[in-house]
C-alpha cells in the first residue's frame, strides 16, 4: 500500500517511517526542505520524498493522488509565531481539501488528551484539527496521547534535564497534576496497528500506559531509575510565566515551548478509557519500563529521533539550502589551515564536535557564551546533539545547526542560532592533506562590528586551539 507520511522529519515521523517500511509498505514522505531528509539507500525504491509547506495549498499538488491513506503528525505549537493554533487549522483544512480528491481510505491523526472542560491554547488547537479532519470526506482516526516518554522526546529530555541538574527543585504546584505518560514504542504500535483497521475509522481513542502519575512522581521516578537522590518541594506562589522561565533557563527547551507545556501541565490528562487496548490488542508498558528503554537508547547512543533537532528548537528560519553558500564579502572571517596527519582520525573528531565531546578548546568559554546566549533570550548550549558520531544536515550541534555535513568530501558547515548582531558559520573542509576552518561573521549595522571586535581576542586561542586539537599532537 502506498502510504502518505507528514511530519516525516519530525520526532514521531522518523520513527514511525522504518515500521512502515518494514511492514511492505510504500512511502510517501513530506517535507519542507528534502536537504534535511535522508534515508538508507536500500529503501530507495520504496520511498517517494515530496517537498510541502501545508501552509501553501498550491504546494499540496506535489502529493500523488494514488495514496491509501495519509499519517498526520504536523505540530507547531514551540513555533515562533504567537498564532500557531490559527496556522495549525490553515494547514489541517489545506490537508483535509486536497486529501478529499485522493484515493485514501483513512486519516490517522495524533494528537493529545483532550478531557478537561477548560483546555490549554496548545491542547484546544489539537482538538480544532481533529475536527477539521473529520471534516473531510475521508474517515480519520484520532489517537490521543498525553506524555510521551522516549529518548529524544521533548517530555522525556525536561525530566532528564531537571533530574539530571537539580538535587533540591521548588516547584511550581502543578507538579501535583496527574496523568498517564506512554512510552513511544507503545505510540508507535497504536499508530502502525490502527492503520486499514476498519473499526478505528472515524473514532477517536486516548492511549496510555498503565501508571497514573503526578508530574512530581515522575520526576522522583526518573531519578530513582538513575540511582539519583533527589528532593522536591512544591510551592503555589509560581506564576505560569515564572514556572515557563524556570523550565527554560534550567532544560534545553525553548521559551516558547516551555510555556505551551506549563499551561497543558495544569490540566490532567487521564485516558478516559482503554478500549483501544483490546481493540488493537496491545498492552502498554509501565512508565518504569519505558524509562528504562530511553536510557538504555541513549547510554547505546541510538536515539532514532530528537525533538532538539526540529527547526522550532531554536531561531532557523527557512530551508537549510539558504545557509549552503557562506558569505565573504563584507564580512569578518577568521581563516586557519593546518596539515593533517590522518584524514580518518580528523574526520571523525570533526564529526564529533560539540554536545559532550565539547570543542577541543576553551570548553568554559563556549560554556559561559551559552549562558549569555540564554539569559538573552537564545538557544544557550544545552541543546547539545542527538548522536555523539553522527550528524546530517538540519541536525543540531549544541547552539549551531548542521547546514551541510558529508563525510566522504571531509566538510561540514554550522549555522549559528545564538542570539548575536548578524550572522555566523563555522566551516571544516579537507581539501587534499590540508585542513581549512573558517569562522565568518556577517555583522548587522554597527552593534554587528562591535560585537566582532569583543570577541575577536578570544578568537585567537580559541580557534587556534581548536584546529590543532582537531588534527592531533604533533
Amino acid at each position: 500500500m502506498k502510504i502518505l507520511l507528514t511530519g516525516a522529519t519530525g520526532y514521531i515521523g522518523k520513527r514511525l517511517l522504518p515500521l512502515l517500511l518494514g511492514k511492505g509498505h510504500e512511502v510517501v514522505c513530506c517535507v519542507r526542505d528534502t536537504k534535511r531528509f535522508y534515508y538508507e539507500e536500500e529503501f530507495a525504491s520504496k520511498i517517494t520524498v515530496v517537498e510541502v509547506d501545508f501552509l501553501d495549498s498550491n504546494t499540496l499538488q506535489n502529493i500523488p493522488n494514488d495514496i491509501d491513506a495519509a499519517y498526520y503528525l504536523i505540530h507547531s505549537m514551540s513555533g515562533a509565531a504567537s498564532n500557531y493554533d490559527e496556522l495549525e487549522s490553515i494547514a489541517a483544512r489545506n490537508f483535509t481539501l486536497y486529501l478529499n480528491h485522493t484515493n485514501a481510505k483513512q486519516i490517522i491523526y495524533l494528537s493529545g488528551i483532550v478531557n478537561d472542560s477548560s483546555l490549554s491554547k496548545h491542547l484546544s488547537s489539537r482538538k480544532a484539527v481533529e475536527n477539521i479532519l473529520k471534516s473531510g470526506l475521508i474517515p480519520a482516526t484520532t489517537l490521543r496521547a498525553g506524555i510521551i516518554v522516549g529518548s529524544g522526546s521533548a517530555s522525556f529530555e525536561i525530566i532528564r534535564d531537571l533530574v539530571d541538574k537539580l538535587p533540591v527543585m521548588i516547584t511550581p504546584k502543578w507538579l501535583n497534576t496527574k496523568c498517564q505518560p506512554i512510552a513511544i514504542s507503545d505510540v508507535l504500535e497504536f499508530l502502525t496497528r490502527s492503520l486499514f483497521n476498519t473499526a478505528t475509522y472515524n473514532q477517536s481513542f486516548d492511549i496510555g500506559g498503565p501508571d497514573i502519575l503526578t508530574y512530581k512522581e515522575m520526576l522522583l521516578e526518573f531519578a530513582k531509575a538513575k540511582k539519583l537522590k533527589r528532593y522536591i518541594y512544591t510551592v503555589p506562589v509560581m506564576t505560569p510565566k515564572l514556572s515557563s522561565y524556570w523550565l527554560y533557563f534550567v532544560t534545553a527547551t525553548s521559551f516558547k515551548l516551555a510555556s505551551a507545556l506549563v499551561s497543558s501541565m495544569k490540566v490532567e490528562v487521564i485516558c478516559r478509557d482503554n478500549r483501544i487496548n483490546s481493540l488493537l490488542e496491545v498492552n502498554p508498558i509501565s512508565y518504569e519500563q519505558a524509562l528504562k528503554r530511553a536510557l538504555l537508547k541513549i547510554e547505546e547512543d541510538d536515539i532514532l529521533s530528537s525533538w532538539k533537532d526540529s527547526m522550532i528548537s531554536g531561531r532557523f528560519i527557512g530551508n537549510v539550502t539558504q545557509y549552503l553558500k557562506v558569505p565573504k564579502k563584507n564580512c569578518f572571517i577568521d581563516r586557519r589551515k593546518r596539515v593533517i596527519k590522518d584524514r580518518d582520525y580528523t574526520i571523525e573528531k570533526i564529526w564529533s564536535i560539540g554536545g559532550e565531546t565539547g570543542w577541543y578548546y576553551g570548553d568554559w568559554l563556549w560554556s559561559l557564551r551559552g549562558l549569555i546566549d540564554k539569559i538573552f533570550g537564545g538557544v544557550g548550549l544545552r541543546r547539545g546533539r542527538t548522536h555523539k558520531t553522527v550528524i546530517y544536515p538540519g541536525d543540531v550541534v549544541d547552539f549551531w545547526r548542521v547546514v551541510y555535513a558529508n563525510k566522504k568530501e571531509g566538510k561540514l558547515i554550522l549555522y549559528a542560532e545564538m542570539k548575536m548582531p548578524g550572522e555566523a558559520w563555522l566551516e571544516f573542509k579537507i581539501i587534499n592533506n590540508t585542513l581549512y576552518q573558517a569562522a565568518t561573521f556577517k555583522p548587522e549595522g554597527i552593534l554587528g562590528k562591535l560585537y566582532w571586535y569583543s570577541v575577536l581576542p578570544f578568537h585567537g586561542f580559541i580557534f587556534k586551539g581548536m584546529i590543532q586539537n582537531l588534527i592531533g599532537k604533533s
